[in-house]
């Protein structure tokens, strides 16, 4: 960038640009409709949905796909609304930049009672600073283009949200760009780095039965190249967390499963839990991911990388970067392994055989599903037995699989594929969601209709929130019954089945492949009581806790 005048709004969009951020999701307000306007007349597009919780929702699905997401709601009401999703991106590490609309600096006197304000003018700030891992409110001129430096290079950085404060009367005040400071790397202490990455040969090497567990990091940083060497040139058999499904070509000889304690198949948990030496690489060791903590993991056999530390059993190698780490692990000097005999691990499906007439139940629909997949695209569960029970799904080589498998938000899926379809144009949303979730952010359908999205939304209906009744049964578990159908005629757009036996679902999915043009929805419909295998092995343990 040259010495030029730009306005804060026209400097933060430009950066935005930079980051290679060609959508802007959320909803107007008068704190930020001069920034809407800058919007729209910048190469960005600016995305409306129908609340402010699924803006957050769709930039964050945007982000996983794009590299990084962006967000513009209003002051109180907007950024208010949107604290949940934001929540859920620090806790599963998604990129994603809130912007804020706010009362101009003049305006905030003391006693001036303003619109949307709660306690004060810096409460919704003081918010974000607990869930960002960069904040700043843009009230002075003269330092604005390197705060916005600061918090965009931090959100990329890190892989974490950052909020950017911007009062009214600031928007188009100009100011001189004097350098563009880059994004630049970190990098490792190089007798750090020799240190660990001995430490780490060393165990590795000595080893009898190593094991990759990898998770949700290698997708957000772009490292899934780099795991995939690992494991070929070192024949390491590699599991996933259900976080990181998808971080491996499922369909790789060295790719066995999803690792999740009680909810994950025995024979995974076995091989994982007998490990003399597990090489946990970007995972986070959440609740979910380890079965709700039913998973038995050993520090002192294990080898532990994420971006946040560098872990070999009991010892902590602080100054050594993630992406040094992994690349120093394909070195020479660790070994190639002979060939382990994996057969007992491997789950060998029997094919799936259609009975026509037959009731859907949980399992067989998604052994079904699993027939329809396809590397075009995107699968979305949202939260609960969809979740579970995609988890078994067999994913072809560039099918992507976005979830929310820590925070768990009910209603993150149909936003999410805005997101993801925006983010990918070159992918198709699948989405599986159950009733309860739909009913939270179902609208967001008609936000597909206005930006031309086509995604298949799966409904699974079993009359409340299913995920809960193994644990505790209740009324409170119940919901009302929609005529989901009944959407298209609503919303003026898409098509909608309802299905009961395989046969009716075989017929819908394969018209909701044809259609490419709008959305599909399929309602399956369930008995209350039906559940995957995943969240039967689960609830049976996790209920002794509750």
């Amino acid at each position: 960038m040259s010495n030029k005048q730009l306005t804060i709004g026209e400097y933060l969009l430009k950066k935005l640009k930079s980051y290679e951020i060609n959508h802007i999701f959320g909803i107007p307000g008068d704190y930020v409709v001069q920034f809407f306007d800058m919007i729209e007349q910048s190469p960005i597009q600016q995305i409306g949905t129908t609340r402010e919780e699924t803006a957050g929702f769709a930039a964050d699905a945007y982000a996983r796909t794009n590299g990084m997401g962006a967000a513009c709601v209003t002051y109180g009401v907007g950024g208010l609304s949107m604290i949940n999703a934001v929540t859920a991106a620090y806790a599963e590490k998604s990129p994603l930049v809130v912007i804020s609309g706010g009362p101009g600096i003049k305006e905030r006197t003391e006693g001036a009672l303003l619109h949307h304000t709660g306690r004060d003018f810096y409460t919704q700030q003081h918010i974000y600073e607990e869930i960002t891992v960069a904040s700043t409110l843009l009230d002075e001129p003269s330092t604005a283009f390197n705060e916005i430096d600061r918090v965009l290079d931090a959100v990329y950085r890190h892989k974490r949200p950052g909020y950017i404060e911007l009062p009214r009367d600031m928007v188009g005040i100009e100011e001189s760009v004097q350098q563009r400071p880059s994004t630049g790397g970190l990098h490792s202490d190089p007798e750090t780095l020799d240190a660990a990455l001995s430490h780490a040969i060393a165990f590795i090497n000595q080893s009898e039965n190593p094991v990759i567990l990898a998770g949700a990091e290698l997708h957000r940083f772009g490292f899934q190249d780099k795991l995939l060497r690992l494991a070929e040139e070192k024949q390491i058999p590699v599991v996933t967390t259900l976080l990181g499904k998808s971080v491996m070509p499922e369909a790789h000889p060295f790719y066995l499963g999803i690792y999740g304690g009680a909810m994950g198949r025995t024979e995974i948990t076995t091989l994982v839990e007998t490990s003399d030496c597990l090489i946990i690489l970007g995972a986070f060791m959440t609740d979910v991911n380890l079965g709700i903590y039913t998973a038995n993991l050993a520090r002192s056999r294990s080898v532990y990388a994420t971006s946040d530390k560098i872990t070999v059993c009991y010892s902590t190698y602080e100054d050594v970067t993630f992406q040094d780490f992994l690349d120093g692990l394909c070195s020479p000097q660790l070994h190639k392994r002979p060939k382990m005999n994996l057969e007992w691990v491997l789950e060998v499906a029997e094919p799936f055989v259609m009975v026509h007439d037959q009731t859907l139940t949980v399992k067989r629909l998604f052994q079904h599903l699993n027939q329809f997949l396809n590397d075009e695209l995107t699968v979305i569960p949202d939260v609960g037995d969809c979740l579970w029970g995609a988890a078994d799904l067999r994913l072809p080589e560039h099918t992507e699989f976005i979830s929310q498998a820590y925070y768990t938000s009910m209603g993150f899926a149909i936003p999410a594929a805005v997101g993801a379809q925006l983010g990918k144009p070159g992918s198709r949303p699948l989405v599986i969601v159950g009733d309860g979730a739909f009913q939270m952010t179902g609208t967001e359908l008609s936000t597909t209709i206005r930006y031309g999205l086509n995604p298949i939304i799966l409904v699974l209906n079993n009359h409340g929130y299913g995920t809960m009744r193994p644990l505790v049964e209740g009324p409170f578990n119940d919901i009302i019954n929609w005529h989901y159908t009944h959407l298209p005629k609503m919303l003026g757009a898409g098509h909608a089945f309802a299905v009961r036996t395989e046969g009716e679902f075989d017929s819908a999915m394969k018209a909701a492949l044809a259609e490419t043009q709008q959305f599909v929805m399929i309602e399956a419909e369930l008995e209350k009581s039906d559940m995957s295998p995943a969240l039967m092995r689960l609830a049976e343990k996790v209920s002794e806790k509750v």
